[in-house]
């Protein structure tokens, strides 16, 4: 049995009253895609802004709170979908028109697990749902396609012969993930040896020759520190937001210091800080251990008044992925470690659909820094 529309408009009006906790924004405005009772079941569909939602639970609360003096014993049934946001980018900066999201995740120095990080954030996204892609913009030393593995497609030129297919990595439990990187262009161990003007030139080429096809977020491992690839791609791309990567240890945030100023300086918002390598769980008795000092992304974090977006412990099974294609995300799902990543993942992705929803402003709904 379904109810006529009368039935729906009290239910109707009592959810214009609820705002999505992360944007404060109606639901009714948009997100709220399907109202309707089917015999003793309210049913409510309502679009996340982003995967991995970290306050679905509190806005399922603000839903039935304001349906329970209406349902009359009726159960309420929340179904969720995914709309990501994004925001119109500006003409010149227009290359990437069928991707919705950028973001670039950067280090100040290398060895701090940088593209470990892009590698399970897009996995851990697509497994969440959403559609990624993954610009390896680290000329000089692109490890993208070692961490994911065999392409189940290699790169090549699309029907038309016009513009360049990225290679397609389809893995174990998330899905296709696009890719591309210098690296299917050089023969293997050879060094690539340019200036800047090239690396701009091959980026360029990247973002505006690759059919990179419906994304909800391209995520641009950068190279460390603030170089040329940095300053091409703020030129020539409109990236949302930034993640940055750090060790716990004080030598590893004088250089991330400088990441974060440049950032600043080309207007890029910072979406957070992740802290690789935290501390050391004990297998077996589960103490843990902070082998590289601690605190330093929490210091770092509250220095540049931005999110903690999460800590990721030391592991085997972290070097081990990526050693062997494996991505821990994927490879094991239920770990603490693929756990910590999975965080990560989702708040910045609230980070940016925040930012995409409301404007810059720094998110105190993420794990905030105490």
């Amino acid at each position: 049995m379904s109810a006529d529309a009368t039935d729906l408009q009290p239910l109707r009006a009592a959810l214009r009253a609820v705002h999505d906790p992360a944007t404060d924004r109606e639901i009714t405005a948009g997100q709220l895609t399907d109202l309707r009772i089917d015999g003793d079941r309210v049913i409510v569909a309502v679009d996340l802004i982003s995967p991995g939602f970290p306050l679905a639970g509190e806005l399922d609360q603000r839903i039935r709170a304001a349906l329970a003096p209406l349902v009359a014993g009726r159960e309420v049934v929340i179904e969720h979908g995914l709309r990501v946001p994004s925001k119109p980018a500006r003409q010149d900066l227009n290359r990437l028109p069928t991707v919705r999201n950028i973001i670039a995740v950067a280090a100040g120095k290398g060895g701090v697990g940088k593209s470990t990080v892009t590698v399970n954030t897009a996995v851990a996204l697509r497994r969440l749902g959403a559609r990624v892609g993954i610009l390896d913009a680290d000329i000089y030393g692109p490890s993208v396609p070692k961490m994911l593995g065999r392409a189940t497609t290699e790169t090549s030129t699309t029907a038309d012969g016009n513009r360049i297919a990225p290679a397609i990595y389809n893995t174990v439990g998330a899905g296709e993930i696009a890719v591309m990187s210098v690296d299917y262009f050089v023969e293997p161990g050879q060094a690539v040896v340019w200036r800047g003007p090239m690396i701009h030139k091959l980026l360029k080429q990247f973002l505006e020759d690759v059919a990179w096809g419906d994304l909800d977020y391209l995520i641009v491992d950068l190279p460390p520190g603030t170089g040329d690839a940095q300053l091409s791609l703020a030129q020539l791309i409109p990236i949302t937001g930034a993640v940055i990567v750090t060790t716990p240890q004080e030598v590893a945030l004088i250089d991330v210091r400088r990441a974060v100023s440049m950032f600043h300086k080309l207007e890029v918002p910072i979406l957070g800080v992740v802290e690789n390598m935290s501390h050391y769980v004990c297998p077996t008795c589960g103490h843990h251990d902070a082998i590289f000092a601690s605190g330093g992304g929490v210091s770092l974090a509250r220095e540049i008044d931005a999110p903690l977006l999460g800590q990721v412990p030391i592991d085997a099974k972290i070097s081990y992925g990526g050693e062997a294609g494996l991505p821990v995300v994927a490879a094991a799902p239920g770990s603490p470690q693929a756990a910590a990543l999975t965080e990560i993942a989702a708040n910045a992705a609230m980070a940016v659909s925040r930012l995409s929803a409301t404007g810059p402003k720094r998110s105190s709904l993420l794990r905030t820094v105490t």
